[in-house]
C-alpha cells in the first residue's frame, strides 16, 4: 500500500493505553513508516560522542534535564540527514553554534552554548538540515514520532520546523487501563511480561522458562499509576487542543487495544492512501 502523501503522525495516550502496541502494529502495516524516537536519536547521539550527543550527556550527568533546545535540534538533523526537509540551498547541519544562532533569531534559548570552547562551530553543509527548513511531502518522508512533544509549548515549538498533519488521541477508560496494569507481572532479569487477564503465566506467579518469581513494577501500583495518569491529564489536555485548533487531532476510543487498531487503520488509510 503506497501513501500519496507524507504521514507525519504523534500518537498520544495515558500510560497503559497500549500506545506501544499501536505503534508497533502501524509500523508493520505500513511500512513507508518509520519510527522516530526522540529517547532513541538521544542515546545514539551520546553513544556516538557527537557534539549534541555530549552536551546531552553533561546535562544527564548532573542531574539536568535535557531541554527543548537540544530534542529540537536532534530531530531536525535526524529530518535533515534522511532528507525529509528542505528549502533554499543545500541542507546543513544545525551544530551547537548554527543552532544557537537559529534559536536566537526565533527567540529560543541555548545554555551553556559555550560547552564546547568559545570558538564558533561552522555548519556542516553535507549532513543535515536547519531550523528554516521546509518538510518534504514525499510519502517516503513519514514518520511516526515519539516522545515528544508532550507538551503544548514543545508542540508550538516543532510547528516551526515539522508540521505534525495526524495526531492520534487513545482513550481507554481509566478503569480498565487500571485493572490492565495491576494484573500485569514481569520477570526482570529477561523482561518478559504476563498478565493475569489475557496472558496469564503457566503457573501464578512465576515465569514459564526459568520457573523464577514474577514482581510487579512498582509504578504499576494504583497509587503511583493515579498520579502519573493525573499528571498526564495536566499536560496531555493543553497538547491536545493546541493541534485540535490546527484541525489534525483525531480520537479513537476502545476497551482493547484489538478494539482500536482496526479503527486506527481505517483511519490512517483514509487519510493517507
Amino acid at each position: 500500500m503506497r501513501l500519496r502523501r507524507a504521514a507525519r503522525v504523534i500518537l498520544v495516550g495515558a500510560p497503559g493505553v497500549g500506545k506501544g502496541t499501536q505503534s508497533d502494529r502501524l509500523l508493520a502495516r505500513f511500512p513507508q513508516l518509520t519510527a522516530i524516537s526522540s529517547g532513541d536519536l538521544l542515546r545514539h547521539n551520546v553513544k556516538n560522542r557527537t557534539p549534541l550527543g555530549l552536551k546531552v550527556e553533561r546535562t544527564m550527568k548532573t542531574g539536568g534535564l535535557v531541554s527543548d533546545d537540544l530534542i529540537l535540534r536532534l530531530i531536525t538533523n535526524e529530518l535533515g540527514r534522511r532528507g525529509w526537509l528542505y528549502g533554499g540551498g543545500r541542507p546543513a547541519l544545525m551544530t551547537l553554534s548554527a543552532s544557537s544562532a537559529a534559536m536566537g533569531d526565533a527567540g529560543g534559548s541555548l545554555e551553556g552554548a559555550d560547552a564546547f570552547g568559545s570558538a564558533a562551530l561552522e555548519v556542516d553543509p553535507l549532513a543535515g538540515a536547519s531550523l528554516s527548513q521546509q518538510a518534504s511531502e514525499d510519502p517516503a518522508a513519514s514518520f511516526l514520532l515519539d516522545g515528544f512533544p508532550r507538551t503544548a509549548t514543545q508542540a508550538e515549538r516543532l510547528d516551526g520546523i515539522v508540521p505534525i498533519n495526524w495526531v492520534v488521541s487513545l482513550q481507554t477508560p481509566f478503569d480498565v487501563i487500571m485493572q490492565r496494569i495491576s494484573s500485569r507481572w514481569v520477570h526482570e532479569p529477561s523482561g518478559r511480561v504476563y498478565n493475569t487477564s489475557f496472558n496469564a503465566p503457566k503457573i501464578p506467579g512465576f515465569d514459564d522458562i526459568t520457573g523464577e518469581r514474577l514482581v510487579q513494577r512498582a509504578d504499576d501500583k494504583e497509587e503511583v499509576y493515579r498520579a502519573r495518569f493525573q499528571k498526564f491529564q495536566e499536560t496531555s489536555e493543553p497538547l491536545l487542543e493546541h493541534y485540535a485548533k490546527k484541525g489534525v487531532l483525531w480520537e479513537v476510543e476502545g476497551m482493547s487495544s484489538d478494539e482500536i487498531t482496526p479503527k486506527l487503520h481505517q483511519e490512517f488509510e483514509r487519510r493517507f492512501l
